[in-house]
């Protein structure tokens, strides 16, 4: 075997390329090979001294991680932890986010039958160097570092490194936050999120440690609006883990968005931001975390954005557009909408029919959508007595003040539109026939018939499919009427309806059967 030279690295450059950028699985034996020619003293010595070398530094980094991912690299990686010590206060980033990286392989592949992983975490030291990395690291350290401490609060006594008993401990989250920057404090945020993730009992250890509530405080104290923003996607991703609301208080986050929606000094970006969350965590079932008085202060807060004349931004206004729809998408949510006083719906209506402002008139369709009921189940789109006629007085007082006069011209204006716009009118229609009066409008315009049922009028996947259901639905709603059954002059529209359900929805014409091509011989 060739003798390697610690003076000149360029055989372990080229040696170390080629493991790390094998295209192949890197096995034991491959990986076991590779270090009795190159030990690891020999590479981390190269790492340290020959780091100015073009692209050695790289290389190396690259090659070491790759190694310790394999089972025999992994429990080599006890033996040099004064390396990983080394490593996480290097002034390399690359090196920072290998040490990082080497203290997750440790975690996830040591089995020890001596000591614990995590016990090896504590005797050196590691985890107060993973917290500096997470807050003072570039992105690429601080996601590194965030990997390992997430690693290490799946472990049996990983929560009790990350969450110590004393809270003045200087490796106390709280603690930490306190002598951060603000982007470190944001990053410290984004770590509770993820700890959250590992498990409902590591969330439990969060939640009776206090954490969330480092959420609200940075909230009510930043004035920076990047800052602001990052906390408030975090606070909703954060409520979007599957057992993260047993312990994040909805109706304490809602009540702190309302707060920011109703907020003049605010800028436009995050009370359109806040509106975005408050629609996510209501949207569907998820009210059932939050109780109605909290509901009622978000939509009262949103209904004060849309009446208000300093709300001049077309997104904050489509915002709230679309929050109001994803509030209405549940029963609870599109009553407490109906039965506000006066009732936030009326925004919606006016603007679905209000043809000065596309985007704006498309949020409020599928808005109204989602509230008549399209996403709901066939047994659930009804609402109570008094929602319900507050939604058709609604709509008919709309359009008594157009020039279309009825609800069916509304509904024909908009399917005369472009695609996008008759794709969130056919949502409307599927929503809103389910009502008696409503069937009865779509039935009174020929027109409206003639073009839900025409397998020639759309020609993407998306709005095929969704003339479809708009025929199904007004197909099942003929079907339930008991003045279809006795109105002879509606055998026509049942007929067509049928027809077009049957086709399906994507035959956009009829086959047409073979002709034979006859022509004249050739002849020489």
């Amino acid at each position: 075997m060739e003798e390697f030279s610690v003076d000149d690295p360029t055989q372990l450059l080229q040696a170390a390329s080629d493991f790390a950028y094998y295209s192949g699985f890197q096995n034991d034996a491959s990986t076991k090979e590779f270090l009795d020619r190159f030990p690891l003293p020999v590479i981390i010595n190269a790492l340290q001294t020959k780091s100015d070398m073009p692209g050695l530094e790289s290389t190396l980094a690259v090659c070491l991680e790759r190694l310790f991912k394999t089972k025999y690299g992994a429990s080599l990686i006890p033996h040099y932890m004064p390396f990983i010590q080394v490593g996480l206060k290097a002034d390399s980033p690359i090196v920072r986010c290998l040490a990082c990286k080497t203290v997750t392989c440790l975690l996830e592949n040591f089995n020890g039958n001596n000591v614990s992983a995590a016990q090896l975490i504590v005797d050196y030291g590691v985890y107060p160097l993973l917290l500096d990395c997470l807050v003072n690291g570039n992105e690429q350290v601080a996601t590194a570092s965030m990997d390992a401490i997430k690693r290490l609060a799946g472990l049996p006594q990983g929560m009790g490194i990350i969450v110590p008993t004393n809270t003045k401990d200087p490796t106390h989250l709280r603690e930490l936050a306190t002598r951060c920057s603000s982007l470190g404090r944001v990053r410290i945020l984004a770590l509770i999120v993820k700890l959250f993730s590992v498990s409902s009992s590591v969330a439990s250890v969060v939640h009776k440690s206090n954490l969330l509530g480092c959420f609200e405080e940075e909230v009510n104290k930043t004035d920076d609006t990047l800052v602001m923003l990052s906390v408030l996607e975090l606070l909703y991703e954060l409520s979007e883990i599957q057992h993260g609301r047993e312990f994040l208080s909805v109706s304490t986050l809602l009540q702190l968005l309302s707060s920011i929606i109703s907020s003049t000094s605010m800028e436009s970006v995050l009370r359109s931001r806040a509106m975005m969350i408050s629609g996510r965590l209501l949207y569907k079932e998820n009210y059932m975390f939050a109780d109605e008085r909290s509901i009622r202060t978000v939509i009262s807060a949103i209904d004060g954005s849309l009446g208000s004349s300093a709300t001049q931004d077309t997104d904050e206004y489509e915002s709230a557009l679309e929050a109001l729809g994803q509030i209405g998408s549940s029963i609870q949510g599109a009553e407490l909408l109906l039965s506000s006083s006066p009732p936030a719906v009326r925004h919606v209506v006016d603007t679905a029919f209000n043809r000065q402002g596309r985007g704006k008139q498309l949020a409020a369709l599928h808005a109204l959508g989602n509230i008549s009921g399209e996403t709901r189940s066939e047994n659930s789109m009804i609402l109570n007595s008094n929602s319900e006629e507050t939604l058709r007085q609604l709509i008919y007082e709309t359009a008594s003040k157009t020039s279309k006069l009825t609800p069916s011209g509304l509904i024909l204006s908009v399917l005369q539109q472009d695609s996008e716009t008759r794709l969130a009118g056919y949502r409307v229609i599927t929503g809103l026939v389910a009502r008696p009066w409503f069937l009865m409008e779509v039935c009174a315009k020929k027109d409206i018939i003639d073009m839900v049922t025409d397998a020639n009028t759309e020609t993407t996947k998306i709005g095929m499919e969704a003339r479809y259901n708009c025929c199904k639905a007004i197909q099942k709603a003929l079907m339930s009427s008991s003045k279809v059954a006795s109105d002879p002059s509606l055998a026509g529209i049942v007929a067509k309806v049928y027809d077009a359900v049957r086709m399906g929805p994507y035959l956009a014409r009829k086959q047409l059967e073979a002709r034979p091509a006859v022509m004249t011989a050739d002849r020489f």
